[in-house]
This record gives C-alpha cells, structure tokens and sequence, in this order.
C-alpha cells in the first residue's frame, strides 16, 4: 500500500513550521513527528542534521563523545518455524521444508555450541538467538520435539541452551524469541543479560486487514506487543526493541509507533536501543511486488526517530540494509541522519532474516565510520550504560548469575574491553551464600522518623529512578477512577441492595455490590450490622489469634513497589539480610515464647541463592521441627522460580516437601492489573498471582489472601478483587482440594510510602472505606472464605474492635516484630501480647482464643 493513499501528505508549510520547533529543541507532538516523516530535499537534511546534533549531544553527556558501535555476534537460528504469518518473511519455514533440507525442528545443542564456539573464535562475544514466536502452538512437530527431549516449551529449550553457551563459550546471550510474558522474561533474566523483540509498528490496520503485513499473526497485535515492552521494563530487563519502516503503514502510523517507543522508553528506562529498520521485498513472500522503502523516506524515520526519543536514546539501524554498490554514501546517510550504534554484525554467521544482504566488512564499517568523524568501537549485547549502572551501583539491570559473564569483558566505561576473547564461566550463584549483612536489629534499621511518624530523609539511594518515570505513573493513576469520597447512593438502590443481600449474600450482583461499597450514614451502619450477623452465623462470637513471630529475613529489593518503604538497595544504610543461623535462633526464641508460626517474608533480593527458600525454611524445621513455617509471597515464589528453573508446581512441591506449612497471600494489592502498573514497577500480574495460589492450592498448600487498599484504587476496585477471589475459592472447593484459610484487607499506610510523597496516591482510607471494605467482605465471601481478619498494626486497638464489629472475627498475630508496617510509618507498633490482643476484644465482649495457622484451637 501507498502511504499517501491512506493519510494525506503535510503541506511543506507543515513540515517547515515543525522543522522550525525541531531546530529550536521543542517537544514535538504527533502531528509534527507525521509532517517531519514526509520532508525532502533541503527540508530534509536540515532535519537530520537537527537529529544529528540530538545524538551528538547525547554521546558527549555519555562519555563517549564521537564513538559509534557496534556488537560482534553470531546469529543461532534455534528453529525457523513461527506460528505467525508475516507476509514480508523469509526466515520462516514450515516442518516440511525443514524435512526436505535435512533439517530437524530445532537446532540441536552441539550445533549451537559449534556456532557459538567458532564465533568465540573470531572474537565475537553475542550469541543472538533468532527464532520463531511459539511454533509448538501450531506445528505438531515442533511439539513432538519438545516433548521427546523433555522441554515443555521453546523457550524452556532456549533457556538451556543459553546457559550452555554461558559455561561452554562465554558468549553473552541475547534472546529473541518474539512475544513473552511477563513470566517468562522473568525465568529467562537469569540467563541471558538482554532481550529484544521488534514492535514494528502500532498500526492495528496491518494486524486486522486481511492481505496487509501482519494478517494472521496473532503476535503482531500491537497490544500485545507493547504489553512485552512494559513488562520487559517492569522487570528491568535491557531490551532491544525498533520499528520496521515501509510495510504499509501510515505517515501518522509511523509517527505513533515512535510515541509508543518513547513512553514506554520514558516510563521504565529498559529500552536500551530502537533499531529503526527499512522494509525489503524478498521473492516469494505475499509482499514481494511491494517497493522497496526509499532511501530519504528512511533517513526521515532516523532522524525524527532520534529527535523524538532525545539524547539518551541510542538510535540503531542495520548497515547491510542499504545499497553498498555505489560506495559508501547510503550508509553514510544513516549516520548523519542520527544514528549511533550498528547493532550486530557478525564474522561467521549471516542476518538469516535478511541472508540476501551481507554484512559489510568491519574494515569498511569502520572506514565509513571514520569519514562522517567517528570512532567505531565494540559493545556487547547490553549497551554501556546498563553495565555501568548493574557492575558499579548494583542496579537491577542484569541477574547476578550473568553479571560476572558480562564482567568478564566489559571494559570501565561499559563497552567491550578491547581484545578481549570470551571464555566459558560456570553459570552459579554469586559468591557469599546466604549471609547476614547489614542491621540486625530491625528496630534500629526504622528509628529515623519524620514529623508525621515515617521516614523521609533517609530514602533509599536509587529513589529517583527505581520506581520508573514519576510522570508516567501520575499519567496512568488518573485512568484508574481514583477517587476522594464515595458517590451519592440513593435510599432506593440502598434499600434493594441490601435486601438482595440479605437474601443470597455471596451471589449478590456486580450493581448491589457496588451501591452497599459506596454506602454512608445509616445504610452503612445496616451494611455493618449484616456483616456482624454473617459472622455470628458462621463462625460465633469468638475472636481468634495465632502466637506467631514475623521474621523479615531481608529488605535488600530491586522489584520498585512504589508503596514500599521497607525495600532497600544493598548499599543503603538501613539494608539488613539474615543469615539462615540468625533465621533459626529468632524461630527457637518465638517458639520458647509459645509461638506456633514463624511467618518468614522478604525482598526480592537478586543475590540471593537459587535454594534460598528451601534453605530457610529447612533451617526453622531443623531447629524448631513442629514450628509451622507460613512463608514467601507469591513473588517470592515467582523469584524462586526464574533462579531455579523450576515450574510453580514444581517449586511449591520442592518448598513443601522441605517444610513449608502454608504460604501467605502477600502481593496481591489489587488484582487489577491498570491498579497494579501503577503500585509497582515490577511485580507480579494479577493472572500469575492467581496462578501461584490455586497452584499451591491444588498440590495441598493453604494460602491466606489479602488486598491492599485506599491508594490509587476505588471501590469498584475492591468489588472486583473480591471477586476474584471468591472465583479462586470456588474453584478450589469444586476441584475438592483446600483453599484460602482467611482475608486480610489491609489499609494503605501513606506516611513514607514512595507513591504518596511523589503526590499520586491519597493518604490512606478513611474509616468509611475500612468499615465498607470488612464488612464487604464478610458479605461477597459468604459461604467461601469463613475468616475475615483485621489488621492492629495498621489500625490500631479502636480502628480494630470497629471492625470486629463489621464482620471481621480474627486479629492475626502476635508478631513479636513487623518491620514492613513500621517502616511505612504505622504508628501502632510492631507485636502485642497476648493479653493485649485478649483485652482488644473484652472491650466489646468479646471472648478471644488463641487458633493455629490453619484455624484449629488451642486449648
């Protein structure tokens, strides 16, 4: 398709006006990036020379001013076969094809490591791997591959091979798998220090329209491709992403797929290249009559590519996509019009995307180089300023089981030591185990508090830059209906909704349930009153609580909850991790103490050993074997996952088997996933919280769940979570295994909490909201989940017997100590005896009696 057929052309006055706010470094919108697109002639170098000026400007702030780069790779085709069907694509073929050519499905693991070594050889030090999006989900023989030789997914199989490429040549694996989730970009972190997948374009026309590019490829939706950007950003991973010019899109198609890149670059800071890559018709493909994209249109993409993305931002394209049989002028062109790295160009191996068009000779690379006034120097796959950041603060960018690799030929300012020749690594833990480091005394680690009770002047160092673009999350806060007090509810609605639950309280409707969240005054008081008297019914008059001891084993924590004052970098002040002696000793004093339950819960810290959770759990089981061990959040459980390379089943087996009694159900915020991209930079998604619970429900682990509310949410929030886990429940109840043991709502604590002090979030819930929230819950998890639990640490002893009068029949536990509440700023203190929690509810006459975790009493 012509462009110009489906968006009009920008008048010159309009490519001038913009070119005139372009020059002047103003911000561009879209509308101006689509007239800069269409300028020619003069227009047009006036226009890169304004973009060249951009990436100058932004290798001086690097340090490395006049350098371009470039990566030395080899390209390992794991499988050519694709489920999509991309009509401009020669590197996909069929299992025919490959049978025809001798060919299995998949590369095997010596022809790999051949590669790989050969490039070693010849001093390359990337491993990209090319394949194609999930084949085993539409070719059986893919599948029957898989299966014979024990890997239950392509990318299972690519995560083996990239560890033996790491142990047997050194080479720093780069993946390219296409599409991936969250999930597993997460298991595929500690072996491989980067990633990357094209978006090529957000126009939903090609994906939609039959006959144009991306009809019939189910990855190309641009949704579901900017989804594996931000979640690539959520987990820090350095990503390498681009937009492929000339495949039918629009002028303006174009110009917002730059926007997209920029603001999911802006938002998490992952994007560490944008390859901007010009279409080639290739024969026997649906577009091979399709013109070639023609060489200004190209520089114009470059250039506004470049001005739209800023300094920082380095800018790629590919230099054997161009036309070398005149000289040196059209690669030449790339350059002036922005660009500043080459991406991978390989000795041994062809692009086997584009085989028809061979690399340039490094000689002539960087002859080319030389004339526009450049130096041309080697990178590796992760760019230098990942490295930087990752070798010499610690930052998040690269797992510690790959960071020594990447260490090992990296030069002081991150880029690739020169001569330096790969050599093969154990793929391990890092050096040092499980140790104690840092404060001990948790007290201690939270005695420095602001005016209000929280810790403001001692943030954590990476405070700036952890949690994400500031901007970004103010953005997405106000599409989640944030909102300060609850809507009118007229007398009519109440009094229906609250007969409907009256009679079916667990199957009341979506609307009902909504009106008697949003209730006030003396419909509230009758919502309260309901609660009370479903608790009576199902449970009695008695307050329970567990003699327990919280153990917070550490706060080191790279995740970026923007709600957490408790995470620490390892460097700050207030870091402190446990060593798995210091675990046991506070399990035997708890249980001297009469304690029946350690509840054990800490950061994601990406130091910690692959066996970490096994091994603490197996150090309180030694030392105190009928102590009840309630520990590790489905987060916890997701970072034990990506370190072992063990499935959720698998895992939470292993964790049982070692000793663990039950598993809390932390992390889950609110399961809403436009809620939780706001809370957090990189936790969880809502789906595998759920996962990792009915998991754990289903191999005979009790989880507790919980929600978090009174920050960005709102009440038809609170409904839906509740939801959730009311679906979560009847699933396990209809599957006949156990399920959820309790609910914990638990109120947002504002006072040092990230989210609030950068002015997004409100300062917590009021009593309104507490009292809907319990007593809601009492009522939509009617039948389903028996005990509503409320929190003293962050309510206090009044806030908590007003809540036990709302539906709620437990106080948790004892905790002896709780450090993630006091270092948001609770003010209500970190454990209570038993007398006090007995005395909580004698001053509403109510008996309380000490329970186990998993509700039984105790006489």
């Amino acid at each position: 398709m012509d462009v110009e057929t489906a968006d009009p052309r920008p008048t010159p006055q309009q490519v001038r006006r913009a070119l005139a706010r372009a020059e002047r470094g103003a911000a561009l919108d879209v509308a101006e990036a689509t007239a800069l697109l269409a300028a020619t002639g003069p227009d047009l170098d006036r226009l890169c020379a304004a973009a060249a000026k951009v990436r100058d400007a932004g290798l001086v702030a690097a340090g490395r001013a006049g350098v371009v780069t470039y990566s030395p790779k080899v390209f390992v085709p794991v499988t050519r076969l694709c489920r999509d069907r991309c009509h401009y694509c020669t590197f996909v073929e069929t299992p025919g094809q490959a049978a025809r050519e001798g060919r299995a499905p998949y590369l095997s693991p010596d022809e790999v490591l051949e590669i790989a070594r050969q490039g070693a050889e010849l001093g390359c030090l990337e491993a990209l791997f090319t394949l194609g999006d999930r084949p085993e989900d539409r070719w059986p023989e893919a599948r029957a591959w898989l299966d014979e030789q024990g890997y239950d997914s392509t990318l299972a199989y690519v995560r083996a091979l990239a560890v033996r490429v790491l142990e047997e040549t050194g080479l720093l694996p780069h993946l390219n798998p296409g599409v991936m989730s969250w999930e597993e970009m997460n298991r595929l972190k500690p072996v491989s220090p980067s990633m990357g997948m094209m978006l090529e374009t957000t126009s939903t026309r090609l994906h939609e329209t039959k006959g144009l590019a991306h009809f019939g490829s189910p990855d190309k939706d641009p949704a579901v491709r900017l989804r594996a950007l931000e979640d690539a950003g959520r987990l820090s991973v350095p990503f390498t992403t681009g937009l492929l010019v000339g495949i039918g899109e629009t002028l303006t198609e174009r110009a917002e797929t730059i926007f997209a890149l920029r603001a999911t670059a802006r938002a998490y800071g992952a994007v560490q290249e944008v390859i901007v890559q010009n279409f080639r018709a290739k024969p026997d493909t649906a577009m091979r009559h399709t013109d070639d994209l023609d060489l200004d249109e190209y520089r114009a993409a470059i250039a506004v590519t470049r001005i739209v993305l800023g300094p920082k931002a380095r800018v790629q394209a590919p230099p054997n996509l161009v036309d070398h049989a005149q000289g040196s002028a059209e690669c030449r062109a790339l350059l002036d019009a922005g660009v500043d790295d080459w991406g991978g160009v390989s000795p041994l191996t062809p692009d086997h995307v584009n085989p028809e068009r061979p690399w340039p000779s490094l000689e002539r690379l960087r002859a080319i180089s030389a004339e526009a006034g450049f130096e041309l120097k080697a990178r590796l796959t992760v760019h230098p300023e990942y490295v930087r950041a990752a070798l010499d603060g610690g930052a998040p960018w690269l797992d510690p089981r790959v960071a020594g690799h990447v260490a090992a030929l990296a030069a002081p300012d991150g880029l690739a030591r020169p001569g330096v020749r790969p050599t093969g690594l154990p793929w391990q833990e890092p050096d040092g185990g499980f140790t104690s480091a840092g404060r001990t005394d948790l007290h201690e680690a939270v005695d420095r508090e602001g005016p209000d009770g929280g810790r403001t002047e001692d943030r954590r160092s990476d405070f700036a830059d952890v949690y994400g673009d500031w901007d970004s999350v103010r953005d997405a806060a106000s599409t989640t209906g944030l909102v300060d007090g609850a809507p009118a509810v007229l007398h009519s609605e109440g009094r229906e909704a609250l007969a409907a639950a009256e009679a079916d309280p667990g199957g009341l409707s979506d609307e009902h349930a909504l009106t008697l969240m949003t209730a006030e005054g003396p419909l509230l008081e009758q919502v309260c009153r309901l609660a009370d008297d479903l608790r009576r019914e199902v449970v009695g008059d008695e307050v329970t609580y567990v003699v327990n001891r919280n153990i917070n084993f550490t706060n080191v924590c790279y995740v970026g909850c923007r709600f957490c004052a408790f995470a620490q970098r390892r460097t700050d002040a207030d870091a402190f991790s446990l060593s798995l002696d210091e675990v046991a000793d506070r399990a035997q004093e708890a249980w001297d103490l009469g304690a029946t339950e350690v509840c054990m819960q800490g950061g994601i810290d990406p130091e910690l050993p692959a066996t970490a959770y096994f091994d603490l759990v197996s150090a309180v089981k030694q030392r105190v074997p009928e102590m009840h061990v309630h520990a590790f959040s489905p987060m916890e459980v997701v970072n034990g996952t990506a370190r072992t390379g063990l499935s959720i089943e698998d895992f939470l087996i292993k964790a049982r088997e070692a000793g663990l009694g039950s598993l809390p159900g932390t992390a889950a915020e609110i399961l809403d996933d436009e809620v939780r991209w706001v809370l957090t930079k990189g936790k969880l998604p809502a789906r595998t919280w759920i996962e990792i619970v009915s998991t754990a429900h289903r191999v005979g682990i009790p989880t507790t769940s919980t929600m978090m509310y009174g920050h960005v949410d709102n009440p038809r929030h609170w409904v839906g979570h509740l939801r959730v886990l009311a679906g979560v429940q009847d699933r396990a109840r209809e599957a006949g295994v156990g399920g959820f043991t309790e609910f914990v709502p638990l109120p947002f604590v504002h006072t040092s909490a990230p989210i609030y002090l950068a002015g997004v979030a409100r300062p917590g819930p009021t009593l309104r909201d507490n009292l809907a929230v319990h007593a809601m819950a009492r009522i939509l998890l009617h039948g389903r989940i028996d005990n509503i639990q409320t929190s003293w640490v962050k309510l206090g002893v009044e806030g908590t017997r007003a809540m036990l009068r709302a539906g709620a029949n437990d106080l948790g536990g004892t905790l002896m100590e709780e450090t993630i509440s006091r270092m948001a700023g609770s003010e209500h203190g970190s454990a209570k005896t038993v007398a006090e929690l007995v005395e909580i509810g004698a001053g509403i006459g109510r008996p309380v009696l000490e329970r186990t975790t998993t509700y039984a009493r105790r006489t």
